[in-house]
């Protein structure tokens, strides 16, 4: 991911914190050695390919305010409000964010009036009806092993003021928004009609995305899990391929605009010979596309495995009108029904009889439990959210750079889009590793 080095990574406060943490008896620290300053940075990269150009630019090296436990708070626990919120997909790792905010609330600061906010933002609007969840230590002990959110979720936008007013009339000090990028820009517009209102509300948010696809974001939790269940589906269509003369496996990922997952789970499972992704063009047609490649393929190994992330090959279907789902993203097309289609058709001209199998696990995927790899990383982006929350810190998301938790400020982040870097080692790794070569006749 390409930044720019004059990023504002300034996150705002709601004011001074005046209160001793009740952490320091929680940590066993008379010395404050477990509590962070608002002075320590985590360097966005120890790496530069021309330092110069840094120094040229004008700016210090990129960083950010790590996150963890302060040692003055701002809000006073025992009068404190809480409201969690989970929008948009599911995800592996929900419900562990859900359970780290509630523990370290409960027991980390004695917050106990925490609140569940049912499927969405539609929680926040009366006319839907939706009850609010009290959340304690029994309510979530044992939601480690259930996929999904125990909140629900929706999508669309609702009303901001009027979800400022729910927060008004509940007496809610910080509000906790668990969500991808259309959520995360609702968490800025509310914060910003909560400044508006001078009302002493922090916001903070959890990235979520399954497809790791979040500007300044380097890792999102449910991706591990994500890509090592898609490992499992390239094992089931290499044995299928394998087990026929000619056979395809062909297995379709998540990736709208990122092709992470594709890309990740293809070097996770080195039986794949051809990654389709949204950043890399392809041709179908002429002697350098993929139908020619496959050919070739089968010619010489009898089978051949295709992964292939839902975002890519969108050009095929022409001009076609877009539709829009409730949350304003771009519905689109089957890739992996039209590769089907397509593949079939091709050898079935040629007189080539072929063993298709076709996979599609995404709803398996994300609907899953977390792995234990994400179990960890969520109960420290819960935990880290807590801290930043009760610090009296605000419009602001909970990111990982350089094995160190982060604040970043959410307007650096909302409504930018991390990519596969074409040029870059990730790819270079899977052209290494498949042998696919560029699919594109120019």
């Amino acid at each position: 991911m390409t930044i720019p080095y004059n990023i504002d990574t300034n996150v705002p406060t709601l004011g001074i914190p005046k209160i001793n943490s009740p952490m320091k008896s929680l940590v066993n620290d008379p010395k404050s050695r477990n509590f962070i300053p608002d002075t320590k940075r985590v360097l966005i990269s120890v790496i530069s390919d021309d330092f110069t150009e840094v120094i040229k630019s004008g700016f210090a090296p990129l960083s950010f305010e790590a996150a963890g436990p302060r040692e003055k708070i701002f809000f006073d626990p025992s009068k404190l409000r809480c409201a969690l919120i989970t929008c948009g997909g599911l995800c592996p790792g929900i419900n562990d964010i859900i359970r780290s905010i509630v523990f370290s609330l409960y027991f980390g600061y004695g917050v106990r009036n925490i609140y569940g906010i049912k499927y969405g933002l539609q929680g926040f609007i009366p006319e839907y009806g939706h009850d609010f969840i009290q959340l304690g230590p029994s309510a979530v002990v044992d939601i480690l092993t259930r996929g999904g959110s125990i909140l629900g979720s929706s999508r669309g936008p609702q009303d901001i003021e009027k979800i400022v007013d729910s927060l008004e009339r509940m007496n809610v000090g910080i509000l906790f928004m668990i969500g991808g990028d259309g959520t995360l820009q609702a968490a800025l517009n509310i914060a910003d009609a909560i400044i508006k209102r001078g009302l002493n509300i922090s916001v903070v948010g959890i990235p979520k995305t399954i497809d790791n696809d979040i500007f300044l974001v380097s890792k999102s939790f449910g991706f591990d899990t994500a890509v090592e269940i898609a490992t499992s589906a390239i094992r089931s269509a290499h044995t299928e391929a394998i087990g026929y003369p000619d056979g395809i496996g062909l297995i379709k990922l998540m990736g709208r605009y990122s092709g992470f997952i594709a890309v990740n789970s293809a070097l996770a499972q080195q039986d794949v010979n051809f990654v389709l992704i949204p950043e890399a063009d392809f041709d179908l047609e002429g002697e350098r596309g993929l139908l020619k490649a496959l050919e070739n393929r089968l010619s010489s190994r009898k089978h051949a495995v295709i992964v292939v992330a839902e975002g890519a090959g969108q050009k095929f279907f022409g001009k076609n009108q877009k539709k829009y789902d409730a949350s304003g993203n771009i519905k689109l097309y089957d890739i992996g029904s039209f590769l089907k289609d397509k593949i079939t058709q091709y050898f079935k001209d040629k007189n080539i009889n072929i063993a298709m199998k076709y996979i599609d696990p995404s709803y398996m995927i994300r609907s899953v439990p977390a792995n234990a790899n994400d179990r960890v990383f969520c109960s420290f982006l819960g935990r880290e959210a807590v801290h930043a929350g009760m610090a009296g810190k605000t419009k602001l998301i909970i990111g990982h750079w350089n094995n160190c938790f982060v604040h970043l400020p959410m307007e650096a982040s909302v409504g930018k889009r991390k990519s596969v870097n074409t040029e870059g080692r990730l790819w270079r790794g899977v052209l290494e590793a498949t042998g696919q070569g560029a699919l594109t006749n120019w």
